[in-house]
């Protein structure tokens, strides 16, 4: 199975259509909630961002607590993107205490070789940096990547990491 980056970026795309996203940042919080989905902010082991997951007919999302606010609203997105794209698979992956079911974002899932979680990472950069924002912000004399104030001004302003809008940048040129 390969990842599907354009049904990811589509579904990405409608979601913000629904909620009329005009302006950064994406309020990603009220995305998920307007869902019926829980959000949580625990502490959860360092290398545990987030996790997705559904038991007896709720969904939720974990993010974990004691990570950077920008990196929680990625892992936040990516766990969306979890329910969105693979809900099926959230009432069968990985078990975690008392029967709960899983799809978790750990260190498998940020080496991009998992299509789930390729999916995932490609629906969360969309979502919360939406190409066409992004290229309105960028302004009409583009963006040099080795400009490191114009991207931290850009990671700012949409509230995620500057190594996420690096990344988020060099794939859109």
């Amino acid at each position: 199975m390969s990842a599907d980056k354009e049904r990811a970026i589509t579904a990405a795309r409608r979601i913000l259509e629904e909620h009329n996203i005009q302006r950064a940042p994406v309020p990603v919080e009220r995305i998920i909630k307007s869902r019926n989905i829980v959000l949580d902010y625990a502490p959860l082991d360092e290398d545990l961002s987030g996790m997705a997951y559904s038991q007896d007919g709720v969904s939720m999302i974990g993010v974990n607590a004691l990570h950077h606010p920008n990196r929680q609203r990625f892992s936040a997105a990516h766990e969306l993107a979890h329910h969105v794209l693979h809900e099926e698979r959230l009432h069968g992956e990985v078990h975690l205490s008392k029967g709960l079911r899983a799809l978790r974002r750990d260190q498998v899932s940020s080496q991009g070789t998992d299509p789930l979680e390729v999916e995932a990472n490609t629906f969360a950069s969309e979502l919360l940096m939406p190409h066409q924002l992004l290229l309105d912000a960028c302004g009409k004399e583009g963006l040099d990547l080795d400009d490191e104030a114009k991207v931290e001004k850009l990671a700012k302003k949409f509230r995620v990491s500057v190594s996420a809008m690096k990344y988020r940048l060099a794939s859109l040129m």
